[in-house]
C-alpha cells in the first residue's frame, strides 16, 4: 500500500477553539482537522502539529502533516479539499508533499510568534478580537530595552506556567522585540521552543513594569530569578499569533516514520464517511465523493 507524508500550512481564529491540540469534549483545530480527513479517506488519519497553541490563540502559519494512503489524490488537491470539509475558522493555506521522514514538530528548528498590542482610540468588537488593549501606551524604546535579555539560550522558568510539564525549561531565544506596525506594537519573538503560556507572561510581564515606571534592568532580574511569582501578569490570548515555523533543509532523522502504526485502523473504531454517516472505516471497495476532489475508489484508487 502506497503511503505519503503532506505537509499543510494552516491559519485559524483560535477565538472559539479550545487549542489545537485534541482533549475530550471541547472543539479544537485538531479535532476539526482529522474530522475533514476521516471523511476523506474513511478511515481516522492522525495529525501532527508543529506547536500546540493555547485556548483562543490564533495561528497564521502553524505546520503539520499526516500520512495518506489515498493515492489518486495530488498533494496540492488537499488544500480545496480540506477546505469543503472544515469550518471556516480554520483554513489550509497550502498542501505539498513532504519528504518521508518529516515531522512537523521534530524537524521545526525555529517557531515565531507575534503578539499585537493596540493603545488607546475606542474599543472595536473588530479589531479587539485580535489584540490587546490597553489604556497607556508603551514606550517601544523602553521595552526594547527590557527585553534585550532575551537572547540565546535562556533558562524560561521564570515565565512557564505553574502546570507546565517541561522538565527541560532552557529555550535558545533567536530574536524578541518590538515594532509599531500600523495601530498596533508588536512583540515578535521566535525560539527553538517555548513554555506553555511562554508568551503570553513575557508580554503581560514587559507591559506591566513599563507602566509601572520599572528600571529597564527589572527584566533581567526576573528572568535569572528563575521565580514566577515575580514576574507579571500573563496576557490574554486574543492578541497572539503562531506566525510561522521554519524547518532545517532535510529531516533531523532518517529511518523516521511519522506514525508508528499505518494509517488504516484494522479495528471496529466507529468514523464518519463522506456522506456524513457514520461507518466502520473499512468498507474500502465502494467509491466515495469527496468534495473538492470527486470520486475515489477506497484508499489507492
Amino acid at each position: 500500500m502506497s503511503e505519503r507524508v503532506v505537509k499543510l500550512a494552516l491559519a485559524y481564529d483560535g477565538t472559539d477553539f479550545a487549542g489545537w491540540q485534541r482533549q475530550a469534549g471541547v472543539r479544537t483545530v485538531q479535532e476539526e482537522l482529522e474530522k475533514a480527513l476521516g471523511k476523506m479517506h474513511g478511515h481516522p488519519v492522525p495529525v501532527v502539529g508543529a506547536g500546540r497553541t493555547d485556548s483562543g490563540v490564533h495561528a497564521a502559519g502553524q505546520v503539520a502533516h499526516f500520512v495518506t494512503d489515498i493515492a489518486s489524490i495530488p498533494a496540492g488537491r488537499f488544500e480545496p479539499a480540506l477546505n469543503k470539509l472544515m469550518p471556516s475558522d480554520v483554513r489550509v493555506v497550502r498542501a505539498e508533499e513532504a519528504d518521508p521522514d518529516f515531522h512537523a514538530r521534530y524537524d521545526a528548528r525555529l517557531r515565531r510568534y507575534r503578539y499585537f498590542i493596540v493603545a488607546g482610540g475606542p474599543p472595536s468588537p473588530f479589531r479587539d478580537r485580535y489584540a490587546w488593549r490597553l489604556r497607556h501606551r508603551p514606550d517601544p524604546a523602553r521595552l526594547n530595552r527590557m527585553a534585550a535579555c532575551l537572547r540565546g539560550e535562556v533558562d524560561c522558568t521564570a515565565f512557564a506556567a505553574a502546570k507546565d510539564p517541561s522538565d527541560n525549561r532552557f529555550r535558545y531565544l533567536h530574536h524578541a522585540a518590538f515594532h509599531v506596525e500600523g495601530d498596533a506594537l508588536v512583540f515578535d519573538v521566535a525560539a527553538n521552543a517555548f513554555l506553555w503560556r511562554m508568551v503570553r507572561s513575557l508580554v503581560g510581564t514587559l507591559v506591566g513594569l513599563d507602566a509601572a515606571g520599572e528600571p529597564v534592568t527589572a527584566m533581567r532580574d526576573i528572568l535569572e530569578s528563575g521565580d514566577r511569582a515575580r514576574a507579571g501578569a500573563t496576557a490574554p490570548p486574543r492578541g497572539l499569533f503562531l506566525w510561522n515555523v521554519e524547518y532545517y533543509d532535510t529531516p533531523t532523522r532518517r529511518g523516521r516514520r511519522p506514525f508508528a502504526t499505518s494509517t488504516r485502523v484494522a479495528t471496529s473504531t466507529r468514523v464518519a464517511t463522506s456522506t456524513g454517516v457514520e461507518g466502520d472505516g473499512m468498507d474500502d471497495e465502494k467509491p466515495r465523493l469527496v468534495p473538492g476532489v470527486g470520486w475515489i475508489q477506497g484508499g489507492s484508487a
